[in-house]
């Protein structure tokens, strides 16, 4: 038998522990998508579905563990509420269709950060019946093997597989978002973007990102095509 102590820890979170819970997360989320490439190439489809969005929900942890480096300590209880809500989680999964739509820019892709959007739930429900039987509409069984079909797994392992990318989160990199994001909390949209640009430059002298700045640069990104500069 396992012995630990499973009770779960809903206190303030240092920046050490921060990356660690982002980095763990994400090779938790790299585990499972690989797992579901497995069961979709083995045509279990419902299964690798299931894994799929699991590794989606993975994912989504970063985002959330991220926020606690400048959250204020009131928000600490919501923030915890949200690492444990699934559909919190999987905001992210239509990301591959805007983008598809012609997404560029951050308010492009709002609704992928959107977790009130109906998207949350439906991934969850596909989750549901991936896994278990269960009696819909009219008195229905469902069976996920009757359900889930290849395109429908195929298409979540694709976006679990872009999720989970490759990457890892210093001390240093979560420092750097709490001394330019935890100032800005709550404050107009204007002002936070700003401060990203500021995030993005200090981890660009800290050695933590790619000098490159190939489009769309993080200005055009955040501002879309009337970009300011850093200094604006």
């Amino acid at each position: 038998m396992l012995k630990s102590d499973f009770s779960k820890y809903r206190g303030a979170l240092r920046p050490p522990q921060i990356a660690s819970g982002i980095n763990a997360a994400r090779r938790n989320a790299r585990r499972l998508a690989d797992d579901a490439k497995l069961l979709l190439e083995a045509d279990r489809y419902p299964t690798a579905a299931a894994m799929a969005v699991l590794s989606i929900e993975e994912s989504g942890k970063i985002t959330i563990l991220r926020q606690f480096a400048s959250i204020p300590d009131t928000e600490r209880k919501r923030l915890w509420r949200e690492y444990q809500s699934h559909q919190k989680k999987n905001v992210m999964w239509i990301l591959p269709d805007l983008v598809a739509s012609g997404a560029r820019d951050l308010d492009s892709l709002a609704p992928a950060a959107d977790t009130s959007g109906e998207h949350t739930a439906l991934l969850d429900q596909i989750k549901q019946i991936s896994l278990y039987t269960d009696c819909l509409g009219n008195a229905h069984w469902t069976e996920p093997e009757k359900v889930i079909d290849r395109e429908v797994a195929n298409r979540l392992v694709s976006t679990a597989d872009l999720l989970a990318r490759s990457s890892f989160t210093t001390e240093t990199e979560i420092e750097l978002w709490k001394k330019h994001m935890a100032p800005v909390y709550g404050a107009p949209m204007d002002v936070q973007k700003a401060a990203l640009v500021n995030w993005f430059s200090a981890m660009k002298e800290n050695g933590l990102r790619d000098k490159d700045d190939t489009p769309p640069t993080i200005e055009e990104f955040l501002f879309g095509e009337a970009a300011p500069t850093a200094d604006e």
